[in-house]
């Protein structure tokens, strides 16, 4: 007969997995599995008494309340005319390459990426500038698209970055330290969707554009997006310097981009309840994430699931190469069905202890997880990035899946790259003296 400990493990694998299958929302899928498996180990009533108090205990962290004030900060660019100046910048950049177009896409998604922490919102704000005019310069929509999915995801590795917050919760590793951690990969998957975007348009036969703007015109255009992109340096380096916490910074950037978005002038006082009524959104969502996430990682502690994964991989090899392998192949899986959020809260308690034991950095191991992680944004069937920016394009996802799959595998050989190099992503945190020496 099975032990309460074993009919929970089979509760939770079953549960979560059917009902991740029958496209119920991924906090229900988390959600419903962990109580029920709580309550054959617990019996009804303390079970109900556990869940409530590890979900709030899970949500209510003082480090989390970074979270909603980025939200925010990101919802108020998205509204504040700050896609367009760093468009604009990015296509001075970047305006003599070939396909330039495609290229100041993705480099616009980086800078628009970094500012909001946000993917979707950098797929959605600049794809809709971006796609007509790749369209008026005869690219193909599918090819616009693509470009535009591939490339909004960085802004979750160069900082300021959520993702990486929610990691530093859950392994107690320096937000400081893993925002620094995230600039190499960040920039490593700029590099990549831009080399994948020039052997396309070579492909293709997209030239560069012929008209360029003057020294001036360019040196103006530059200016007006400085503005925007020092947001990134009050944050980041208010953080480093240690005059306010991460979650401090997160507040001033709020008032920073609304002194922003009113000075630019589109921003108006009505405009602020749509815009905290988005933010609102986004953040609930999140935070039931959190706190349902939270929840399942305590059952399957209580269960001795993380143990018998650990054993199960060490069994299989005790050598540090095929385990990370192995972890990254399950973090990719994982990541075509399940939001970054969930997967780091519930996997990463499970795998670090492993790692860590092997040597590796816990920063370095936050930046291949998130770089991770961050595909799976981009993959169906549940990359929320993918269905923005086909809809933005105004087409279904399967012909944008065609022209993504190059994508994503120079962004899968990139990962591996920051996997097994792991200066990548402590080259820097070592220099400012955020991590040891040794790494």
């Amino acid at each position: 007969m099975l032990s309460p400990s074993a009919v929970a493990a089979l509760i939770l694998l079953i549960g979560v997995i059917v009902l991740i299958a029958a496209s119920v929302p991924i906090a229900v899928a988390i959600g419903l599995p962990s109580m029920l498996a709580a309550m054959a180990v617990l019996g009804p009533e303390n079970a109900v008494q556990a869940i409530t108090q590890r979900m709030y205990t899970g949500a209510n962290s003082f480090s989390l309340l970074a979270i909603p004030f980025f939200v925010l900060a990101g919802a108020l660019m998205n509204s504040g005319g700050i896609a367009t100046r760093l468009i604009d910048a990015a296509k001075v950049l970047v305006g003599r390459m070939p396909a330039s177009l495609a290229q100041t896409n993705v480099v616009a998604n980086a800078m628009f990426g970094s500012v909001s922490g946000a993917a979707v919102a950098a797929a959605s704000a600049v794809g809709t500038v971006m796609t007509p005019r790749m369209r008026e310069e005869g690219y193909s929509r599918p090819y616009a698209a693509a470009v535009n999915v591939a490339s909004a995801p960085a802004g979750m590795l160069i900082p300021p970055s959520n993702t990486f917050i929610v990691y530093s919760l859950v392994s107690s590793t320096s937000i400081a330290a893993l925002f620094m951690a995230g600039v190499g990969p960040g920039l490593l998957w700029v590099v990549a969707v831009i080399a994948v975007a020039l052997l396309l348009a070579r492909k293709e036969n997209y030239q560069r554009e012929t008209e360029h703007p003057s020294l001036r015109v360019a040196a103006v255009t530059l200016w007006r997006a400085v503005p925007s992109l020092a947001m990134i340096v009050i944050v980041i380096g208010g953080i480093l310097a240690g005059w306010f916490t991460p979650t401090e910074s997160a507040a001033i950037a709020v008032v920073y981009c609304l002194v922003l978005g009113l000075a630019y002038r589109n921003i108006g006082l009505l405009d602020l309840p749509r815009i905290l009524l988005e933010a609102t959104r986004t953040t609930s969502i999140v935070m039931l994430l959190v706190a349902v996430s939270s929840a399942l990682s305590w059952v399957m502690a209580f269960a001795g699931i993380p143990d018998l994964i650990a054993s199960g991989l060490l069994a299989v090899s005790e050598s540090k190469v095929i385990i990370l392998l192995i972890i990254m192949l399950i973090l990719l899986v994982i990541g075509t069905f399940m939001d970054p959020t969930p997967a780091i809260l519930i996997f990463v308690p499970i795998f670090l202890p492993i790692v860590t034991d092997l040597g590796v950095d816990p920063v370095h191991f936050g930046a291949m997880v998130v770089m991770n992680l961050s595909l799976g944004v981009i993959t169906p069937p549940v990359g929320n990035v993918l269905f923005v920016g086909s809809q933005v394009a105004g087409l279904r996802i399967e012909p944008v899946i065609a022209k993504l799959w190059p994508f994503l595998i120079g962004l899968i050989i990139a990962l591996f790259v920051v996997v097994f190099v792991p200066q990548f992503s402590l080259w820097l945190p070592t220099v400012m003296g955020l991590v040891g020496a040794g790494g």
